[in-house]
């Protein structure tokens, strides 16, 4: 068995890692030719610990990040109205952890680089065709190659969803997501939500740890007519849309000040229905089933459905593999993508919003179940 994946991001290399483990060949696809993310802040959960374990990187992960308490939820003035706190995951990890993008990318590039997996920068497929018993691939540097499964794990604006389901385009989901790196108060344990808006735009805040000396500010607000914006100005709309928090959150916002830094993205969701797979290609990641933030399970969904696929693939013949891995995968991905995309409506319209804290309080227990 080959397998080309497409993207060399969380979902590509992870499923790389769990393939190399079972003895199935791969290799990477990865269009930047630099191979950079975006200096920003993630936060995982026990089930994506878990999953980076089984891929025998969860020791990394854990150490090149920060583990927390948990979650806190507070009012707009940083008061607290409860606590999620964090357990054990696996093999005594914590269940909470802070990451800035390029430490967990390092740590997934690192492993790769380690165990000898061919990745192919600033190349992508220009042409792809499936006769059933493989398929065949046309690359952007003018080469070719014949693979037993092409996956694409190329993020939410995926060019190989595009080509198998032409029909299935991100949408806008009222909402945009702000996020800035900045120094972590001392004694600062938790990462905190802040429910509520003490200005004009709809939505929520807060900030998580990142390491021992950052952490990362965020607000997750409505931005009607999904607008873009000028980059000098980015620093200045985040501060507005911060304006009037308290507590930790309102002091952090005042360091907001080099628009460069600022990363904004609108929301923009593609919940795919199963089955995420045709012919020989398969969707893995945010190419499936991409979500917005307010869970904060995006690279755990991409990392699970990784460890899954690679399993499946390991022990069963590519169809019966395949629809295995929706078996597994679709309703646990599909159940964090509607209450993601269902908080967001509920902060967009606080007049009918039901209880944000049962909702992931209810999901986190879900998840922290063995997929």
């Amino acid at each position: 068995m080959t397998i080309c994946i497409i993207g060399g991001g969380v979902a590509g290399l992870a499923l790389a890692i769990g393939l190399h483990q079972r003895g199935v060949a791969c290799e990477v696809v990865e269009r930047d030719k630099d191979w950079k993310v975006y200096h920003v802040g993630i936060i995982v959960q026990a089930n994506f610990v878990r999953a980076l374990n089984a891929l025998g990187v969860g020791d990394a992960a854990v150490a090149a990040g920060y583990a927390y308490r948990g979650a806190r939820f507070v009012d707009v003035n940083g008061n607290t109205i409860a606590e999620l706190p964090g357990d054990t995951a696996v093999d005594g990890l914590p269940s909470d952890l802070g990451l800035t993008r390029p430490a967990l990318h390092k740590v997934l590039t690192d492993k790769v680089k380690e165990l000898g997996i061919p990745v192919r920068l600033g190349v992508t497929f220009t042409a792809m065709e499936d006769y059933g018993d493989h398929v065949e691939l046309g690359f952007s540097d003018g080469t070719s190659g014949s693979y037993d499964l092409v996956v694409g794990a190329d993020g939410n604006y995926s060019a190989v969803r595009k080509a198998i389901f032409p029909e299935a385009t991100p949408k806008f989901t009222g909402q945009g997501v702000w996020r800035y790196n900045v120094p972590r108060p001392e004694g600062l344990e938790w990462s905190d939500i802040y429910l509520g808006s003490p200005n004009d735009f709809n939505g929520k805040a807060g900030y998580c740890p990142l390491t021992p000396d950052e952490m990362y500010i965020f607000a997750v607000v409505e931005e009607k007519g999904n607008p873009r914006f000028a980059p000098e100005t980015l620093a200045d709309a985040m501060r507005a849309r911060l304006a009037g928090y308290g507590g930790i959150l309102g002091q952090a916002a005042k360091a907001i000040t080099d628009p460069a830094l600022v990363v904004y993205r609108p929301l923009e969701a593609c919940i795919m229905p199963d089955p995420w797979y045709k012919g020989r290609v398969v969707l893995i990641g945010d190419a499936a089933h991409s979500a917005t933030p307010h869970l904060g399970q995006g690279a755990a969904m991409a990392v699970e459905d990784a460890v899954v696929l690679a399993q499946e693939l390991g022990e069963r013949a590519i169809p019966e593999a395949l629809r295995a891995f929706m078996e597994r995968r679709f309703e646990r991905a599909k159940l964090v993508g509607t209450s993601s995309i269902q908080l967001g409506e509920w902060e967009m319209h606080p007049e009918s919003a039901g209880d944000p804290v049962e909702v992931t309080a209810r999901i986190r227990r879900k998840l922290a179940e063995p997929v």
